[in-house]
């Protein structure tokens, strides 16, 4: 399509044009003076015109102190006081004709004018798509593949057809994409393939490589490789063989099987403690954004291990304590002190995790499926208040636990929830309370069968001296 204007109307008026400021037209081939109305965009901030063939002088009211302009690689551009040594200078060789230098005016007229279309388009999307400017990460291509991990973690797509039996066993649908169970020589692994229709998908798609190439915890789900071909992006994750931790605590998995308070207690810890690595085991932190019970996989000995990196920020900025930054999250686990001011803290993941205790200990959906929609945090205030503790444990374990244990597991999540951030413990603290929890449930068990599995002292000896494993 081409774009024709007239001497008068040559470009949009200084009005719509001062919606302008960021202007980058190098290396484009100009060639002509450059047009005087440039000078009326008073917000115009930056404007590139390098490596290209423009001539004449350069308009003195180009050169204010908000405008940053870049011209250099432009032979015959000139300030006022050169103009006259470069005039006698190119009077020796061929005199570029008029058509040229007019061809190229209306060459920049229309480039700039096709800028402003575009980002007028831009505009408009952004509005339904919802983009978080302050942790835009560089824009990923296929060509960084190799410098985030070695070539035989990238995966071609028809590996990944192979891999799936051509797509044949679905374990699990998100909202970015579709989880297959998928074998490599025999070994199960789970392969999530990113929607092509996701926008917000490729976004989360590009911070999970980046962050799962450089951490390692026991605790987070493994990445074995990924694939990054066109349309076609997916990972390929160790096989989680017991789903998530919401599928058991509602019974959807098995409702005859439902976990013992020993085994709860595990899960915490084992969740707590990869939190703890992302946030004090990693240089720079990490906040994940998204606990919550789904996000919590268990393994065929009913290890936990976080999952779901794409809304993960890594902070980069020293020495501060929050960064403020776009909403992520889901609903009932978000901290309401991050929601209403966009700063992000340690403490908002601390209260993420809070919520999924409280799910650990009561089986309770986090939002009750009732007109109020109270949330879990609430109705278990009320049981405290009254001091009935048998009312917020999950009836289905019948009292099979040691009271002292599911007291101080209920301070730990409650204390975690608190509405006022100062008040939530960091999670450090988190992992140490719940290791006691534990060893105060051990002690109850060791008692009532001396041939239990599972020595108290070895406990104790096994939470206390596992290594953290540093970041990559």
């Amino acid at each position: 399509m081409t774009l024709q204007f007239s001497s008068e109307n040559a470009f949009p008026s200084a009005v719509v044009m001062n919606n302008f400021k960021r202007r980058d037209l190098s290396n484009n081939s100009l060639n002509g003076e450059i047009p005087d109305f440039l000078s009326q965009l008073q917000h115009l901030k930056i404007l590139n015109l390098e490596k290209n063939n423009l001539s004449g002088l350069i308009p003195s009211a180009l050169h204010r102190d908000s405008l940053t302009l870049s011209v250099d690689q432009n032979p015959y551009l000139c300030e006022p006081d050169q103009c006259n040594k470069k005039k006698n200078k190119k009077n020796n060789s061929i005199v570029t004709p008029l058509v040229a230098s007019v061809g190229g005016v209306l060459i920049l007229l229309v480039a700039v004018a096709a800028i402003f279309w575009t980002a007028k388009r831009r505009k408009v999307k952004a509005l339904t798509v919802e983009k978080d400017q302050s942790e835009k990460s560089p824009q990923y291509t296929d060509q960084d593949d190799s410098s985030l991990q070695s070539q035989k973690q990238i995966y071609a797509y028809s590996d990944i057809v192979k891999i799936t039996n051509n797509f044949n066993t679905v374990v699990g649908k998100g909202g970015f994409g579709t989880v297959y169970l998928g074998y490599i020589e025999d070994t199960p692994v789970a392969v999530k393939m990113l929607s092509p229709s996701s926008v917000r998908g490729y976004q989360q798609f590009q911070t999970e490589v980046k962050l799962l190439m450089r951490v390692h915890h026991k605790n987070l789900t493994s990445l074995v490789g990924y694939c990054n071909e066109g349309t076609n992006k997916g990972f390929i994750y160790e096989y989680m063989a017991n789903g998530n931790l919401q599928e058991h605590l509602s019974g959807k998995r098995s409702k005859r099987n439902f976990f013992s308070w020993e085994k709860r207690l595990r899960i915490a810890v084992d969740a707590a403690s990869g939190l703890e690595y992302l946030q004090n085991g990693c240089k720079p932190p990490i906040f994940h954004r998204d606990i919550k019970s789904t996000n919590i996989l268990l393994n065929e000995n009913l290890q936990a291990k976080l999952s779901d990196f794409g809304l993960s920020k890594i902070i980069l900025t020293d020495g501060e304590t929050h960064v403020s930054t776009v909403i992520a999250g889901t609903p009932g686990y978000l901290d309401p002190e991050y929601y209403l001011t966009n700063r992000l803290t340690e403490k908002s993941d601390v209260y993420s995790f809070g919520v999924v205790l409280l799910e650990i200990i009561t089986s309770q959906p986090v939002m009750a499926k009732n007109q109020e929609k109270t949330h879990i945090s609430e109705w278990v205030r009320s049981l405290i208040a009254k001091g009935d503790i048998d009312a917020v444990v999950d009836s289905r374990l019948e009292g099979d636990f040691d009271s002292n244990s599911v007291w101080k597991t209920v301070e730990i999540a409650t204390a975690c929830v608190s509405p006022n951030p100062n008040r939530r413990p960091i999670i450090s603290v988190v992992v140490t309370d719940l290791k006691e929890s534990l060893t105060m449930e051990l002690a109850r068990t060791e008692d009532r069968s001396t041939n239990t599995s599972y020595s108290v002292k070895q406990v104790i000896r096994n939470l206390n001296t596992e290594s953290l494993p540093q970041a990559r």
